[in-house]
């Protein structure tokens, strides 16, 4: 697929500048679309390439080195619009204009043999599955083959970047050199997928990826940056240590300590030490010895702060021996106090006694200044020691730089005498002129390289220039031929309408005035002639004749169903006018923006993660799956379905069972050898015994009759796998058949009683009086069982009543969401012809256009419309209340079915009279 990054020139003003954005090539219309990002759905817009033409300049050599507008190209449309886009590198620019050229070139072409219709013929993809691989037409060659030489021999060989392609979907856009341009939408609709798939599934074997404009990982520290983060740990401790020495000297004797805590790393030294992980990776040498410097550091992390813990639990011990020493010395003072208080109060006079205690508290005050000023006067020592340490530290640098300074000198002396002994040598000279001579030639060398550049850059793009005029005049002769094409085929086509209007006169006059007499008129000889002429299939065989012939029905659409059938003149007529009608549907639909487009975006958004469950794949299959891609999506909603049943198989669980329902007795296959050839006759696939769709229709039921014994085989499973097999292997259209029996219907719903068959006829019937209460009462006033004709809808899935563009959207929405949709489409097909029932004023006319009036529905974007639109709400828990109501009121009539039948075999053995009356079921038997 043609996709990728680019950025386009867009906005007016100040506001002007590139923007980056999501460039899809659709083949189907030869448009280059662009989106904001790969997960959006609808375009901001797109470029007409089959009407374009491609230009570039070519940039100086050195402006080219800088990437300074180096890989914009421009893109002239018609009307003289020009969109400007830029590459990523000169290499994606020439890879981009080398595909859009050849994607121009192989689109006009095809114009010339009417391929343009994806009906008829869908686009070339890579078919892997079903029956309708093999007819994938192939690619039509061009007709100008010196034009095509010419091309080939002006082609540039490039190759694209990892911004080009499906691939480039999973990666982030490029930043942009003037802004960051951010997309909400799109990074709100990558975290919804990334939270849909953390909310299902095996959470360990998934992972959410969330794309930015840079990728950030936490990664481990460099040998540098656990350096550079000691050192300023050890900056950090110093000043903790001078700060704490301050506190110590204030008028608090008291340390009471802090709690420990372990180094942090500032949040600079992790981002710094994240970025340098690509140097550190690139050498394992330096990375082994980074992670012994790392232990090392970490062991002399270990034993500092082992240390500062020792120092610090020292002073808490000294302080507290301290605080014991005061409260030692509170204490005797206390008890003198008291001794002396009770041995003298006594004697002495009350004055006398509080001049005492006066003494004694001025005595206590005068010990602890004493005290505070001891320490103050240890701590002022200790500073002054400390003091002193770092002035003979300071004394040792001096010295240091006082030596460093004089061999500097001595060197400077060194150096300078050696200079003027250069500068006298007379050989300088010659030296100096040499190197003038050697710098011009650098310079004129690098010259040199810039203008080999230069033309080997304009060479690349005289040869591109000359290759897009070489094909912009072959278009215009094709265009010139093609425009000559049609005004003569617009002349024979007037002609023949001439004739026709002729025709038809003659046939009004006969209609006016008819003939009495049994001969053969003129007039006749004309209907006759007119039938025969809308009945040919096949083009003239004079090729001029053939050309001017009006486009033809082709005998079997892409499915392999015939069109138009063989035996039934007023049949063929009535094919030929719906088929007509569906090509007119089609081609109006491809006026608008392509699904195939939607579709092949979201599929290349989801290359590097698992497809889950979404709105936004349901709203996507609900409009229909692409034919190219329909095989893929087929097998992945079979296999979710069936997860939990082939997880408990072994390997080679088809091949098995299909190896025992040959080799041992199966009381299914002859029933299922009768059915192969009357399961699709008008399917080219299945037509003949030697088809292949029939041999492996064959071991498909083979195979299920014996995986299910009590169901065996019933009349319908045989439709059901052969549309599945025309998409599907065979083990997958196996488990296909095994999703819709075991997990989408009811059980009984294909046994001999169609238990559940008749219970959903019934669910049907409520439906009807809910949703479309005037059609159930017209069917009541007319006592008209339609049940008839629903029933065969719901046991066969709508294979064979409806058109085949309307049944395999039908079984795209089936296959996803399960039997729910049967209901819908049922109602909606009675809702699409409402008007027109109601119009019968009679049972019979009304059961007659019942058994028909499916096949004359064709718009399917009207019918999803209704069943998905018009009949909402529809809840599922509905359906399976009522299907448990009506199995009970079922049952209980089977049973009641069941006595009577038993009463009248007992009576028939009793009366002789009644001996010679047998069942249909003995008569069969």
């Amino acid at each position: 697929k043609l996709c990728g990054y680019l950025q386009k020139l867009s906005g007016k003003g100040p506001l002007r500048g590139f923007r980056t954005r999501w460039f899809v090539f659709d083949p189907r219309r030869c448009y280059l679309y662009y989106f904001k990002g790969p997960q959006e759905g609808l375009p901001l817009g797109h470029l007409d390439i089959a009407s374009a033409c491609f230009s570039y300049h070519q940039p100086e050599a050195a402006a080219a080195a800088a990437g300074d507008e180096a890989a914009a190209f421009e893109v002239h449309g018609p009307g003289g619009a020009v969109a400007v886009l830029k590459a990523a590198t000169r290499q994606d620019m020439t890879y981009w204009l080398q595909e859009l050229q050849q994607k121009r070139w192989e689109y006009c072409n095809n114009l010339d043999a009417a391929k343009r219709d994806s009906r008829t013929s869908p686009t070339p993809s890579d078919f892997s599955k079903g029956l309708v691989a093999k007819d994938n037409p192939g690619s039509i060659l061009s007709q100008n083959a010196s034009a095509e030489r010419a091309r080939n021999i002006l082609a540039v060989e490039t190759s694209p970047t990892d911004l080009v392609g499906e691939q480039a979907a999973s990666q982030p856009a490029p930043i942009q050199p003037s802004a960051i341009n951010f997309s909400l939408k799109q990074w709100s609709t990558e975290i919804k997928n990334s939270m849909s798939s953390l909310r299902k599934g095996n959470n360990e074997n998934r992972k959410s990826v969330f794309y930015t404009t840079e990728e950030w990982e936490l990664l481990d520290p460099t040998p540098k940056d656990l350096e550079d983060s000691m050192a300023l740990e050890e900056k950090r401790k110093h000043l903790a240590e001078g700060s704490k020495g301050r506190l110590t000297t204030s008028a608090f004797p008291f340390d009471f300590g802090r709690i420990p805590h372990k180094p942090r790393r500032p949040l600079k030294d992790m981002i710094g030490s994240t970025k340098s992980r690509n140097s550190s990776d690139s050498s394992p040498t330096e990375w082994n010895s980074g992670n012994g410097n790392k232990l090392v550091s970490e062991l002399q992390l270990k034993y500092q702060s082992q240390q500062e813990e020792l120092e610090k639990l020292k002073k808490e011990l000294s302080s507290q021996k301290e605080l014991v020493r005061l409260l030692q010395q509170t204490v005797r003072s206390s008890q003198y106090d008291k001794y002396f208080s009770s041995r003298l109060c006594e004697g002495v006079p009350k004055d006398k006694l509080e001049l005492l205690h006066q003494k004694d508290d001025q005595i206590l005050g005068l010990n602890n200044q004493l005290e505070k000023l001891n320490l103050e006067k240890e701590s002022l020592q200790q500073e002054v020691k400390n003091l002193k340490c770092k002035v003979g530290e300071l004394n040792e640098q001096l010295c240091m730089l006082m030596e460093t300074i004089q061999a500097k000198d001595e060197v400077i002396m060194k150096l300078s005498r050696q200079l003027s002994e250069c500068e006298d040598n007379t050989s300088s000279q010659s030296g100096a002129v040499n190197s003038s001579m050697a710098t011009c030639t650098n310079k004129e060398l690098q010259e040199l390289d810039r203008l080999k550049d230069n033309l080997q850059g304009y060479k690349t793009q005289n040869k591109f220039l000359n290759k897009e005029i070489l094909e912009l005049s072959a278009l215009r002769r094709n265009a010139e031929a093609r425009e000559r094409e049609w005004q003569a085929k617009y002349t024979s086509l007037e002609a023949k309408l001439c004739q026709i209007e002729s025709k038809y006169l003659i046939l009004l006059q006969e209609m006016k005035t008819p003939v009495c007499s049994e001969e053969q008129s003129p007039a006749r000889e004309v209907i006759k002639q007119l039938l025969d002429d809308a009945l040919k299939a096949e083009p003239s065989e004079q090729p001029e004749q053939a050309f001017f012939k009006p486009h033809l029905v082709s005998e079997y659409d892409i499915y392999g169903f015939q069109t138009v059938p063989e035996d039934d003149d007023e049949e063929k007529l009535v094919a030929k006018s719906r088929a007509l009608d569906l090509r007119s549907l089609s081609l109006s639909e491809n006026r608008e923006i392509s699904a195939g487009v939607k579709w092949e975006n979201y599929l290349a958004s989801t290359m590097n993660r698992e497809m889950m469950r979404c709105v936004e794949l349901k709203n996507l299959i609900r409009s229909g799956i692409p034919h190219e891609h329909r095989s893929k999506m087929w097998k992945w909603c079979v296999n979710l379905h069936v997860k939990k049943f082939k997880d408990s198989t072994v390997p080679g669980y088809f091949q098995t069972l299909l190896q025992n329902a040959r080799e041992k007795q199966n009381p299914a296959s002859k029933q299922i050898e009768l059915d192969l050839l009357r399961t699709l006759p008008n399917n080219k696939h299945y037509s003949s015994p030697t088809s292949e769709g029939i041999q492996k229709l064959r071991n498909v039921l083979l195979a299920f009759s014996w995986r299910n014994p009590d169901i065996g085989y019933c009349q319908g499973l045989n439709r059901l796998v052969a549309i599945a097999l025309l998409y599907l292997e065979q083990e997958d259209a196996f488990w296909c058949l095994v999703t819709i029996v075991e997990v989408f219907m009811p059980r009984d719903y294909y046994t001999k009683t169609l238990l559940g068959s008749q219970v959903d006829q019934r669910v049907f019937k409520d439906l009807m009086s809910e949703k479309l209460p005037r059609l159930h009462a017209h069917f009541e006033q007319y006592k008209v069982d339609y049940t008839l004709i629903t029933f065969n809808w719901f046991l066969v899935v709508f294979v064979d009543s409806v058109v085949s563009d309307i049944l395999f959207k039908i079984w795209d929405s089936f296959l996803y969401e399960g039997p729910k949709v049967i209901f819908r489409f049922a109602l909606a097909l009675f809702k699409y012809k409402e008007e027109e029932i109601l119009k019968q004023q009679d049972s019979m006319s009304i059961f007659k256009y019942l058994r028909y009036f499916t096949r004359n529905i064709l718009d399917a974007r009207k019918l999803t419309g209704i069943a998905f639109g018009d009949l909402n709400p529809f809840p599922l828990r509905q359906i399976r209340n009522r299907r448990t109501y009506h199995l009970e009121k079922v049952r209980l009539e089977l049973t009641e079915l069941e006595a009577m039948r038993e009463d009248f075999l007992r009576e028939r053995e009793t009366c002789v009279e009644k001996r010679d009356l047998i069942s249909d079921d003995e008569e069969d038997s």
